[in-house]
C-alpha cells in the first residue's frame, strides 16, 4: 500500500469481494413532501484488486451510493457489505479510506501539520511517505487555506493513504487538478492498485475511466444501466460516429433520418451517432451534404451520453 508499512490481509476476511451491494434502495423526501428513490435496487460486486469507474450524470445516485458504502447513511432496503462485514466496521479499522470532494480540512494548519496530526491516529503510518506520494512534498509549509482546490484534493488523498487502506473510494478525486497533477495522481493510484488495493472512483472525466479502469459501471436514475470493461460498454451500442462540416438545415434533415440516432454540434462540426456508418457516409457523399467527413469508433463518453440520455437499460446486458 502507499505507506511505509504493508497491511496484512485480515484474518477475519470471509468474502472474496471487497464490495457487495444487494438490491440496495435509498429513498428521500423532496421539497413537496414526495418520496423518491435516489438509489433504486442496485446490485454491485467489486472484486479485490479491481479498479472500477463509477459513472453517471448528476443526480444519478452516485454520491448516495458512495455514502452508503462508507457507512455515512444506511439503505432503506437491501444490504451493503465491505469485506464481508458492515461498512462502519471496515472504515473504523482503517481498511477503507475515501477522497471526497469537500470538507475535512482545517484551513489554518499547514499541509504537513495536517498529515502528521491525522497520522497520529494511525500507528505506524509514515507522513513523509504519503506527502511525497501525493505530490505535496514541496507544499509542506503552506497553509491549507492558501492551497488551490486541486492541492486540497491531493491533501485529502494523502490523508486517505495514512491507514494503508485495502479499499480506496474516490469521489471526483482530480477535480481542480491541472493535467500534470492528474497524471501524477493516477500514476500513484495505479501503482498501489497493482499491489492489490481495490479502487472505486467516480469521475466526470471520461478519459480517466477509459485509461485507468479495469471495469466501468454506469448508473442512471438510481439503477445500473451498464457494467463491463471499457470496450464492452463501448460496443454495447452498435455503430460508430460520423462527423462532418454540414449546413444547419442539412443537419436538421439528417437528424430526422433513421440512419441518425442523435446529433451534436461540437467545434463547428456535426457529430452523428449512427447504427450504419457506411449508409450514412454514402448519403453524405452522394447528396453532397457534408465535407471533411470522418468516421470514428464510439468513445466511452459517447456511449455514456447515449445510454444515460435515453433513460433506458440498454446496457444491462453488458455484464
Amino acid at each position: 500500500m502507499i505507506t511505509s508499512r504493508p497491511r496484512p490481509v485480515s484474518e477475519e476476511v470471509t468474502s472474496s469481494d471487497a464490495v457487495r451491494l444487494s438490491s440496495v434502495v435509498k429513498r428521500f423526501t423532496d421539497a413537496k413532501g414526495q418520496r423518491f428513490s435516489a438509489v433504486d435496487g442496485i446490485d454491485l460486486r467489486i472484486r479485490r484488486g479491481e479498479v472500477l469507474a463509477f459513472l453517471g450524470p448528476n443526480g444519478a445516485g452516485k454520491t448516495t451510493t458512495i455514502d452508503m458504502l462508507l457507512g455515512l447513511t444506511r439503505p432503506d432496503e437491501g444490504s451493503v457489505e465491505l469485506f464481508g462485514g458492515e461498512p462502519e466496521r471496515a472504515v473504523r479499522s482503517g481498511r477503507v479510506a475515501a477522497v471526497l470532494q469537500s470538507g475535512g480540512l482545517l484551513p489554518d494548519l499547514t499541509v504537513e501539520a495536517t498529515v502528521r496530526m491525522l497520522g497520529s491516529l494511525h500507528p505506524g503510518s509514515d507522513a513523509d511517505t504519503v506527502l511525497v506520494r501525493a505530490g505535496l512534498d514541496r507544499l509542506r509549509g503552506r497553509r491549507v487555506a492558501e492551497c488551490s482546490g486541486g492541492e486540497q484534493q491531493r491533501l485529502r488523498f494523502a490523508l486517505a493513504l495514512l491507514s494503508g487502506p485495502e479499499l480506496l473510494v474516490l469521489d471526483e478525486p482530480t477535480a481542480g487538478m491541472d493535467v500534470v497533477a492528474r497524471r501524477e495522481f493516477w500514476a500513484a493510484v495505479r501503482e498501489d492498485a497493482e499491489r492489490g488495493m481495490t479502487v472505486m472512483f467516480a469521475t466526470h472525466y471520461m478519459e480517466e475511466a477509459d485509461r485507468f479502469a479495469d471495469r466501468v459501471v454506469m448508473i442512471d436514475r438510481g439503477r445500473v444501466v451498464a457494467d463491463g470493461s471499457v470496450s464492452e460498454v463501448r460496443s454495447a451500442l452498435s455503430g460508430r460516429t460520423v462527423s462532418a462540416l454540414v449546413r444547419e438545415e442539412d443537419a436538421a434533415e439528417l437528424t430526422r433520418s433513421p440512419l441518425v440516432r442523435s446529433c451534436a454540434l461540437r467545434g463547428g462540426r456535426y457529430h452523428f451517432d449512427t447504427p450504419d456508418s457506411d449508409a450514412l457516409l454514402r448519403l453524405l457523399v452522394e447528396r453532397r451534404l457534408g465535407t471533411e467527413i470522418e468516421v470514428t469508433p464510439r468513445s466511452l463518453e459517447e456511449a455514456f451520453m447515449t445510454i444515460t440520455a435515453s433513460g433506458r437499460t440498454a446496457g444491462e446486458g453488458v455484464r
